[in-house]
Protein backbone atom coordinates (compact mmCIF):
# COMPACT_ATOMS: atom_id res chain seq x y z
CA UNK A 1 0.00 0.00 0.00
CA UNK A 2 1.20 3.51 -1.21
CA UNK A 3 0.96 6.21 2.22
CA UNK A 4 1.66 9.96 1.95
CA UNK A 5 0.80 13.24 3.62
CA UNK A 6 -2.17 14.79 3.18
CA UNK A 7 -1.15 17.81 1.01
CA UNK A 8 -3.08 21.19 1.34
CA UNK A 9 -3.95 22.63 -1.90
CA UNK A 10 -3.16 26.79 -2.34
CA UNK A 11 -5.35 29.37 -2.66
CA UNK A 12 -7.50 28.76 -5.81
CA UNK A 13 -6.14 29.97 -9.19
CA UNK A 14 -7.12 32.92 -11.02
CA UNK A 15 -9.13 30.92 -13.52
CA UNK A 16 -11.46 30.17 -10.60
CA UNK A 17 -12.20 33.43 -9.54
CA UNK A 18 -12.82 35.40 -13.16
CA UNK A 19 -16.30 35.36 -14.63
CA UNK A 20 -16.72 34.54 -18.32
CA UNK A 21 -19.25 37.41 -18.32
CA UNK A 22 -16.24 39.38 -18.32
CA UNK A 23 -13.71 40.57 -20.56
CA UNK A 24 -10.83 39.67 -18.56
CA UNK A 25 -12.22 36.26 -17.86
CA UNK A 26 -12.93 35.87 -21.09
CA UNK A 27 -8.95 36.68 -21.89
CA UNK A 28 -8.73 34.51 -19.52
CA UNK A 29 -10.10 31.59 -20.85
CA UNK A 30 -8.50 32.03 -24.16
CA UNK A 31 -5.08 32.16 -22.93
CA UNK A 32 -6.23 28.84 -21.28
CA UNK A 33 -7.22 27.03 -24.01
CA UNK A 34 -10.48 25.99 -21.67
CA UNK A 35 -12.44 23.73 -23.71
CA UNK A 36 -14.95 23.89 -20.97
CA UNK A 37 -15.85 27.84 -22.37
CA UNK A 38 -16.28 26.79 -25.85
CA UNK A 39 -19.93 27.81 -26.63
CA UNK A 40 -19.92 30.17 -24.25
CA UNK A 41 -18.58 33.17 -26.53
CA UNK A 42 -16.36 33.07 -29.12
CA UNK A 43 -13.36 35.54 -30.00
CA UNK A 44 -12.08 37.57 -33.34
CA UNK A 45 -8.89 38.33 -34.22
CA UNK A 46 -8.49 41.83 -36.15
CA UNK A 47 -5.40 41.13 -37.76
CA UNK A 48 -6.49 37.80 -39.50
CA UNK A 49 -10.38 38.19 -40.12
CA UNK A 50 -10.98 35.06 -38.53
CA UNK A 51 -13.16 34.10 -35.69
CA UNK A 52 -12.33 31.44 -32.72
CA UNK A 53 -13.57 29.27 -30.31
CA UNK A 54 -12.17 29.58 -26.78
CA UNK A 55 -9.85 26.58 -26.76
CA UNK A 56 -8.24 27.00 -30.70
CA UNK A 57 -4.80 25.96 -30.88
CA UNK A 58 -3.67 28.34 -33.04
CA UNK A 59 -1.30 31.10 -32.04
CA UNK A 60 -2.03 33.40 -29.17
CA UNK A 61 -3.26 36.93 -30.65
CA UNK A 62 -2.65 40.31 -28.50
CA UNK A 63 -4.95 41.33 -26.67
CA UNK A 64 -5.78 44.61 -28.41
CA UNK A 65 -6.73 42.85 -31.51
CA UNK A 66 -8.78 40.60 -29.78
CA UNK A 67 -12.77 41.16 -29.96
CA UNK A 68 -15.94 38.85 -27.82
CA UNK A 69 -19.19 37.50 -29.57
CA UNK A 70 -21.41 35.91 -27.74
CA UNK A 71 -22.90 33.99 -30.99
CA UNK A 72 -21.46 32.63 -34.33
CA UNK A 73 -23.64 35.16 -35.90
CA UNK A 74 -22.42 38.29 -34.46
CA UNK A 75 -19.13 37.25 -35.33
CA UNK A 76 -20.48 36.90 -38.53
CA UNK A 77 -22.21 40.11 -38.92
CA UNK A 78 -19.04 42.16 -37.90
CA UNK A 79 -16.96 40.36 -41.19
CA UNK A 80 -15.24 37.84 -39.49
CA UNK A 81 -14.82 34.21 -41.01
CA UNK A 82 -14.88 30.99 -39.26
CA UNK A 83 -11.48 29.87 -38.01
CA UNK A 84 -9.81 26.91 -40.41
CA UNK A 85 -8.20 24.91 -37.40
CA UNK A 86 -11.16 24.72 -34.69
CA UNK A 87 -14.14 25.21 -37.40
CA UNK A 88 -16.32 27.34 -34.40
CA UNK A 89 -19.31 27.54 -36.86
CA UNK A 90 -19.50 23.84 -36.38
CA UNK A 91 -21.29 24.39 -33.21
CA UNK A 92 -24.62 24.99 -35.02
CA UNK A 93 -24.85 21.65 -36.35
CA UNK A 94 -23.31 19.94 -32.84
CA UNK A 95 -26.88 21.92 -31.64
CA UNK A 96 -28.88 19.99 -34.37
CA UNK A 97 -27.29 16.29 -33.91
CA UNK A 98 -27.97 16.95 -30.06
CA UNK A 99 -31.64 17.58 -30.16
CA UNK A 100 -31.99 15.07 -33.03
CA UNK A 101 -30.26 12.70 -30.07
CA UNK A 102 -32.11 13.86 -27.65
CA UNK A 103 -35.75 12.80 -29.71
CA UNK A 104 -34.18 9.44 -30.46
CA UNK A 105 -33.23 9.11 -26.62
CA UNK A 106 -36.90 10.10 -25.97
CA UNK A 107 -38.48 7.55 -28.74
CA UNK A 108 -36.66 4.58 -27.28
CA UNK A 109 -37.81 5.76 -23.24
CA UNK A 110 -41.35 6.11 -24.68
CA UNK A 111 -41.26 2.63 -26.36
CA UNK A 112 -42.53 -1.01 -24.91
CA UNK A 113 -39.75 -2.45 -27.38
CA UNK A 114 -36.70 -1.28 -28.85
CA UNK A 115 -37.46 0.84 -31.97
CA UNK A 116 -35.49 -0.38 -34.78
CA UNK A 117 -31.99 1.56 -36.27
CA UNK A 118 -34.19 2.68 -39.37
CA UNK A 119 -36.98 3.77 -37.04
CA UNK A 120 -35.02 5.80 -34.94
CA UNK A 121 -33.00 7.30 -37.96
CA UNK A 122 -36.52 8.35 -39.78
CA UNK A 123 -38.02 9.54 -36.64
CA UNK A 124 -35.06 11.86 -36.29
CA UNK A 125 -34.52 12.79 -40.28
CA UNK A 126 -31.48 11.14 -40.83
CA UNK A 127 -29.84 8.31 -42.77
CA UNK A 128 -29.42 4.75 -40.94
CA UNK A 129 -25.51 5.05 -41.17
CA UNK A 130 -25.12 8.85 -40.50
CA UNK A 131 -27.70 8.64 -37.09
CA UNK A 132 -25.92 5.79 -35.88
CA UNK A 133 -22.40 7.62 -35.67
CA UNK A 134 -23.74 10.73 -34.19
CA UNK A 135 -25.37 8.78 -31.67
CA UNK A 136 -22.38 7.00 -30.84
CA UNK A 137 -19.93 10.10 -30.73
CA UNK A 138 -22.24 12.42 -28.44
CA UNK A 139 -23.90 9.77 -26.19
CA UNK A 140 -20.84 7.29 -26.20
CA UNK A 141 -22.55 4.22 -27.02
CA UNK A 142 -25.14 2.70 -29.42
CA UNK A 143 -28.70 2.84 -29.36
CA UNK A 144 -28.99 -0.50 -28.55
CA UNK A 145 -26.65 -0.10 -25.78
CA UNK A 146 -28.61 2.93 -24.34
CA UNK A 147 -31.61 0.67 -25.00
CA UNK A 148 -30.36 -1.85 -22.43
CA UNK A 149 -29.03 0.97 -19.85
CA UNK A 150 -32.34 2.07 -19.82
CA UNK A 151 -34.62 -1.14 -19.80
CA UNK A 152 -31.83 -2.03 -16.69
CA UNK A 153 -32.87 0.92 -14.97
CA UNK A 154 -36.63 0.74 -14.92
CA UNK A 155 -36.11 -3.37 -14.19
CA UNK A 156 -34.55 -2.12 -11.13
CA UNK A 157 -36.69 0.67 -10.24
CA UNK A 158 -39.77 -1.94 -10.60
CA UNK A 159 -37.51 -4.58 -8.71
CA UNK A 160 -37.81 -1.89 -5.72
CA UNK A 161 -41.35 -1.06 -6.15
CA UNK A 162 -43.31 -4.62 -7.59
CA UNK A 163 -44.80 -7.42 -5.21
CA UNK A 164 -42.99 -10.49 -7.33
CA UNK A 165 -40.01 -10.28 -9.28
CA UNK A 166 -42.88 -11.15 -12.32
CA UNK A 167 -44.57 -8.33 -12.09
CA UNK A 168 -41.36 -6.38 -12.19
CA UNK A 169 -40.17 -8.04 -15.18
CA UNK A 170 -44.10 -6.73 -17.12
CA UNK A 171 -44.17 -3.77 -15.40
CA UNK A 172 -40.74 -3.03 -17.25
CA UNK A 173 -41.62 -4.14 -20.50
CA UNK A 174 -40.35 -7.27 -21.29
CA UNK A 175 -43.41 -9.57 -22.64
CA UNK A 176 -41.96 -12.97 -21.27
CA UNK A 177 -40.10 -14.28 -18.70
CA UNK A 178 -37.20 -15.72 -20.74
CA UNK A 179 -36.48 -12.48 -22.78
CA UNK A 180 -35.71 -10.89 -19.58
CA UNK A 181 -33.90 -14.23 -17.72
CA UNK A 182 -31.89 -14.31 -20.55
CA UNK A 183 -30.07 -10.79 -19.97
CA UNK A 184 -31.14 -10.44 -16.39
CA UNK A 185 -27.56 -10.66 -14.54
CA UNK A 186 -26.00 -8.71 -17.54
CA UNK A 187 -28.11 -6.02 -16.82
CA UNK A 188 -28.46 -6.08 -12.70
CA UNK A 189 -24.83 -7.35 -12.23
CA UNK A 190 -26.77 -10.59 -9.88
CA UNK A 191 -29.65 -12.14 -9.97
CA UNK A 192 -33.48 -10.34 -9.87
CA UNK A 193 -34.01 -12.22 -6.45
CA UNK A 194 -30.48 -10.73 -4.97
CA UNK A 195 -31.30 -7.44 -6.52
CA UNK A 196 -34.76 -6.91 -4.89
CA UNK A 197 -32.98 -8.28 -1.41
CA UNK A 198 -30.65 -5.42 -1.61
CA UNK A 199 -27.23 -7.70 -3.15
CA UNK A 200 -28.02 -10.41 -0.73
CA UNK A 201 -26.18 -13.72 -1.78
CA UNK A 202 -23.81 -11.46 -3.51
CA UNK A 203 -20.18 -11.38 -2.83
CA UNK A 204 -18.45 -8.03 -2.33
CA UNK A 205 -14.73 -7.79 -1.22
CA UNK A 206 -13.10 -4.35 -0.24
CA UNK A 207 -10.12 -2.88 1.09
CA UNK A 208 -9.21 -0.05 2.56
CA UNK A 209 -5.87 2.14 1.68
CA UNK A 210 -3.83 5.26 2.51
CA UNK A 211 -2.84 7.94 -0.26
CA UNK A 212 -2.21 11.65 -0.08
CA UNK A 213 -5.83 12.56 -0.49
CA UNK A 214 -6.92 10.57 2.71
CA UNK A 215 -8.29 6.67 3.24
CA UNK A 216 -9.37 5.21 -0.12
CA UNK A 217 -12.13 2.52 0.09
CA UNK A 218 -12.40 0.39 -2.76
CA UNK A 219 -14.58 -2.31 -3.59
CA UNK A 220 -15.54 -4.78 -6.19
CA UNK A 221 -17.59 -7.43 -7.38
CA UNK A 222 -17.01 -10.58 -9.85
CA UNK A 223 -18.27 -7.70 -12.80
CA UNK A 224 -15.77 -5.08 -11.27
CA UNK A 225 -15.14 -2.02 -9.52
CA UNK A 226 -18.73 -1.39 -7.21
CA UNK A 227 -17.46 1.37 -5.26
CA UNK A 228 -14.38 3.94 -5.05
CA UNK A 229 -14.96 6.38 -1.99
CA UNK A 230 -12.53 8.92 -0.11
CA UNK A 231 -12.95 9.94 3.38
CA UNK A 232 -11.30 10.92 6.69
CA UNK A 233 -12.27 7.88 8.67
CA UNK A 234 -11.93 4.25 7.12
CA UNK A 235 -14.51 2.93 9.30
CA UNK A 236 -17.41 5.58 8.14
CA UNK A 237 -16.17 4.35 4.59
CA UNK A 238 -16.76 1.04 5.21
CA UNK A 239 -20.19 2.17 6.60
CA UNK A 240 -21.15 3.71 3.64
CA UNK A 241 -20.56 0.60 1.11
CA UNK A 242 -22.61 -1.45 3.51
CA UNK A 243 -25.42 0.97 3.45
CA UNK A 244 -25.11 0.52 0.01
CA UNK A 245 -25.32 -3.19 -0.15
CA UNK A 246 -27.48 -4.06 2.99
CA UNK A 247 -27.79 -7.86 2.20
CA UNK A 248 -24.28 -8.38 0.38
CA UNK A 249 -21.95 -10.79 2.00
CA UNK A 250 -18.35 -8.81 2.13
CA UNK A 251 -15.02 -10.14 1.99
CA UNK A 252 -11.70 -8.76 2.85
CA UNK A 253 -9.64 -7.90 0.20
CA UNK A 254 -6.99 -10.86 -0.29
CA UNK A 255 -3.26 -10.31 -1.85
CA UNK A 256 -4.37 -9.78 -5.40
CA UNK A 257 -7.27 -7.83 -4.62
CA UNK A 258 -5.02 -5.24 -2.91
CA UNK A 259 -3.07 -4.95 -6.04
CA UNK A 260 -6.46 -3.51 -7.31
CA UNK A 261 -6.12 -1.08 -4.58
CA UNK A 262 -2.33 -0.24 -5.27
CA UNK A 263 -3.68 0.71 -9.23
CA UNK A 264 -6.16 2.86 -7.67
CA UNK A 265 -3.94 4.73 -5.24
CA UNK A 266 -1.17 4.77 -8.19
CA UNK A 267 -3.61 6.22 -10.46
CA UNK A 268 -4.73 8.76 -7.93
CA UNK A 269 -0.60 9.93 -7.20
CA UNK A 270 -0.45 9.52 -11.00
CA UNK A 271 -3.37 10.44 -12.97
CA UNK A 272 -1.46 10.42 -16.31
CA UNK A 273 -1.14 6.43 -15.65
CA UNK A 274 -4.11 4.84 -17.03
CA UNK A 275 -6.68 3.07 -14.93
CA UNK A 276 -7.55 0.11 -16.92
CA UNK A 277 -9.82 -1.65 -14.58
CA UNK A 278 -13.53 -3.87 -15.46
CA UNK A 279 -16.40 -1.57 -13.32
CA UNK A 280 -19.69 -2.63 -12.01
CA UNK A 281 -21.36 0.41 -12.93
CA UNK A 282 -24.95 0.48 -11.71
CA UNK A 283 -27.31 3.45 -12.31
CA UNK A 284 -30.14 4.71 -14.61
CA UNK A 285 -29.87 4.88 -18.25
CA UNK A 286 -29.01 8.70 -18.06
CA UNK A 287 -26.72 7.97 -15.10
CA UNK A 288 -24.83 6.03 -17.27
CA UNK A 289 -24.57 8.02 -20.04
CA UNK A 290 -23.25 10.73 -18.09
CA UNK A 291 -20.39 8.88 -16.21
CA UNK A 292 -19.71 7.78 -19.82
CA UNK A 293 -18.73 11.15 -20.90
CA UNK A 294 -16.88 11.85 -17.89
CA UNK A 295 -14.42 9.19 -18.97
CA UNK A 296 -13.86 10.66 -21.94
CA UNK A 297 -12.52 14.38 -20.05
CA UNK A 298 -8.89 13.86 -20.00
CA UNK A 299 -6.75 14.35 -17.37
CA UNK A 300 -6.03 17.62 -16.79
CA UNK A 301 -8.95 19.04 -18.36
CA UNK A 302 -12.04 20.14 -17.13
CA UNK A 303 -15.69 20.11 -18.65
CA UNK A 304 -19.06 22.22 -17.51
CA UNK A 305 -22.12 20.48 -16.67
CA UNK A 306 -23.31 22.81 -19.71
CA UNK A 307 -20.77 20.82 -21.48
CA UNK A 308 -21.41 17.41 -20.36
CA UNK A 309 -25.31 17.75 -21.07
CA UNK A 310 -24.53 18.63 -24.48
CA UNK A 311 -22.31 15.95 -25.45
CA UNK A 312 -24.61 13.66 -24.20
CA UNK A 313 -27.39 14.98 -26.34
CA UNK A 314 -29.91 16.53 -23.75
CA UNK A 315 -28.58 20.27 -23.64
CA UNK A 316 -31.10 20.97 -21.54
CA UNK A 317 -30.30 18.53 -18.37
CA UNK A 318 -27.78 20.10 -16.44
CA UNK A 319 -29.27 19.95 -13.40
CA UNK A 320 -29.89 16.50 -13.99
CA UNK A 321 -26.20 15.80 -15.22
CA UNK A 322 -25.27 17.50 -12.12
CA UNK A 323 -27.20 15.13 -9.83
CA UNK A 324 -25.59 12.10 -11.62
CA UNK A 325 -22.24 13.19 -10.96
CA UNK A 326 -23.37 13.69 -7.03
CA UNK A 327 -24.81 9.99 -7.72
CA UNK A 328 -21.13 9.08 -8.65
CA UNK A 329 -20.02 6.11 -6.46
CA UNK A 330 -17.02 5.35 -8.58
CA UNK A 331 -14.41 8.26 -7.76
CA UNK A 332 -11.44 8.90 -10.05
CA UNK A 333 -12.28 5.96 -12.64
CA UNK A 334 -15.64 7.93 -13.55
CA UNK A 335 -13.93 11.45 -12.97
CA UNK A 336 -16.70 13.53 -11.95
CA UNK A 337 -14.12 16.15 -10.53
CA UNK A 338 -13.49 16.88 -13.54
CA UNK A 339 -16.56 18.51 -14.38
CA UNK A 340 -16.87 22.36 -12.88
CA UNK A 341 -19.48 25.15 -13.70
CA UNK A 342 -19.40 27.19 -16.85
CA UNK A 343 -17.45 29.83 -15.34
CA UNK A 344 -14.58 27.46 -14.20
CA UNK A 345 -15.46 27.24 -10.28
CA UNK A 346 -15.73 24.78 -8.78
CA UNK A 347 -18.82 23.10 -7.67
CA UNK A 348 -19.78 20.71 -4.96
CA UNK A 349 -18.02 17.10 -4.90
CA UNK A 350 -19.49 14.21 -2.69
CA UNK A 351 -15.99 13.70 -0.85
CA UNK A 352 -15.28 17.59 -1.06
CA UNK A 353 -14.33 20.54 -2.92
CA UNK A 354 -10.91 19.91 -1.68
CA UNK A 355 -10.27 17.00 -2.82
CA UNK A 356 -11.85 17.83 -5.76
CA UNK A 357 -9.58 20.97 -6.28
CA UNK A 358 -6.39 18.69 -5.29
CA UNK A 359 -7.18 16.46 -7.65
CA UNK A 360 -7.38 18.91 -10.91
CA UNK A 361 -3.89 20.68 -9.57
CA UNK A 362 -2.44 17.31 -9.42
CA UNK A 363 -3.42 16.62 -12.68
CA UNK A 364 -2.56 19.94 -14.32
CA UNK A 365 0.82 19.73 -12.65
CA UNK A 366 1.44 15.74 -13.91
CA UNK A 367 0.25 16.99 -17.22
CA UNK A 368 2.66 20.32 -17.37
CA UNK A 369 5.72 18.31 -16.43
CA UNK A 370 5.15 15.58 -19.03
Amino acid sequence: MMNAMVSHPGPASRSETLSLATHDGRWDAVVRRDRAADGSFFYSVKTTGVYCRPSCGSRQPRRENVEFHTTVGEAERAGFRPCKRCHPDESAWTERHAAAVAKACRMIEEADEMPSLDDLADGVGMSRFHFHRVFKKLTGVTPKAYADAHRAGRVQHQLTQATTVTEAIYGAGFQSNGRFYATSSKMLGMTPTAFRKGGRGTSIRFAVGECWLGSVLVAATDKGVCAVLFGDNPELLVRDLQDRFPQAQFVGGDLDFESMVAKVIGHVEAPEQSLDLPLDVRGSAFQKRVWQALREIPPGSTASYATVAQRIGQPKAVRAVAQACASNAIAVAIPCHRVVRTDGSLSGYRWGVERKRALLEREREREAAS
